[in-house]
């Protein structure tokens, strides 16, 4: 343990490898490390890839990597699949899919399960990031589960989200219509060889000019094969030329900012949930206010969420 930060910074997966498995089973342990880290964070390009489950995700991260790692940048994958109910753990192993990647020494894979997570990203995600950020990596792509309209959490993530989708299902396109179609950098239409490929094209631009974005800017649209890798050099093209445009007009700063506060939110909402389930299952003062909830019926839950909070404040 002691060693940990010394052997990542000097480039030792294993090391890599330890530490993203203590963040994600929450140890303590893995804290101190977080923390000496995060001077080495903030050189690596986020990336996020969502989209709807089947759309081809994990093939396109493949297909995408090997462009950029022929480019001469190095590449740490964070794959969020659902969780094993049985083990905590990833049950889809996106890894499977990279196995052509798992021996390139400038690829790092790691497949982690969502363990509950809304907003298709895992608790542990950002640490992981952090994490291949600090070892080095040029570019960190984070592929979200798949869960549809719930995959907005990636914006405040990732500084380049690229939305997936592919033709042939209706019901793609109207799940990228709400919440996904503002957030954006990158529309990807994958499997662009079917039939229906032009069809979804063209409603997908149509969408895009219909929408309302904050920043004005009109995202690029690209068609891809990614069992083929047809449509990849322009795929990652548009991802870097998005980094680049968020250089000129000075943008990073703020999406750096909205990420750092996206991610002490969370972990101050992870802190305060332990701290409260810890004291309605150990201080007398709520474990008689559990019952008078329960039992009596004498509190309502909002009545009793507030005298938590008054209790816990006034014990801190």
């Amino acid at each position: 343990m002691e060693d940990i930060y010394s052997r990542l910074l000097a480039g030792d997966r294993r090391a890599v490898a330890r530490l993203i498995t203590l963040v994600e089973n929450g140890d303590p342990a893995a804290d101190e490390h977080i923390r000496r880290l995060h001077e080495h964070t903030g050189k690596a390009h986020i990336v996020g890839i969502t989209g709807a489950p089947g759309a081809g995700k994990s093939t396109l991260v493949s297909s995408l990597t090997k462009v950029l790692r022929a480019r001469g940048l190095t590449v740490g994958i964070v794959a969020i699949d659902p969780t094993s109910p049985f083990s905590g753990g990833a049950i889809l192993g996106d890894r499977v899919r990279m196995q052509d990647l798992a021996t390139d020494p400038g690829v790092f894979i790691r497949s982690m399960g969502t363990r509950g997570a809304l907003g298709g990203i895992s608790v542990a995600t950002n640490d992981a990031v952090n994490i291949l950020d600090a070892f080095g990596k040029d570019m960190v792509i984070v592929e979200t589960v798949g869960a549809g309209q719930v995959e907005v959490d990636i914006v405040r993530l990732a500084h380049t989200s690229v939305v997936v989708t592919m033709p042939g299902g209706g019901d793609e396109i109207q799940a990228i219509k709400a919440g996904i179609m503002e957030i954006g950098d990158v529309f990807v239409v994958n499997k662009a060889d079917r039939e229906d490929a032009g069809r979804t094209y063209t409603e997908i631009l149509m969408m895009l000019e219909m929408s309302d974005r904050p920043d004005g800017r009109m995202p690029p649209v690209i068609r891809t094969v990614a069992t083929t890798g047809q449509g990849m050099e322009e795929l990652a093209d548009a991802i870097q030329d998005h980094y680049q445009y968020l250089k000129r007009e000075g943008l990073l700063e703020k999406k750096a900012r909205e990420r750092i506060l996206a991610e002490l939110l969370e972990i101050i909402n992870r802190q305060v949930a332990r701290t409260v389930t810890r004291a309605l299952e150990e201080d007398p003062e709520m474990i008689d206010l559990v019952s008078k909830l329960v039992e009596t019926r004498e509190i309502d839950p909002h009545a009793g969420a507030r005298m938590v909070i008054r209790h816990l404040l006034k014990k801190g």
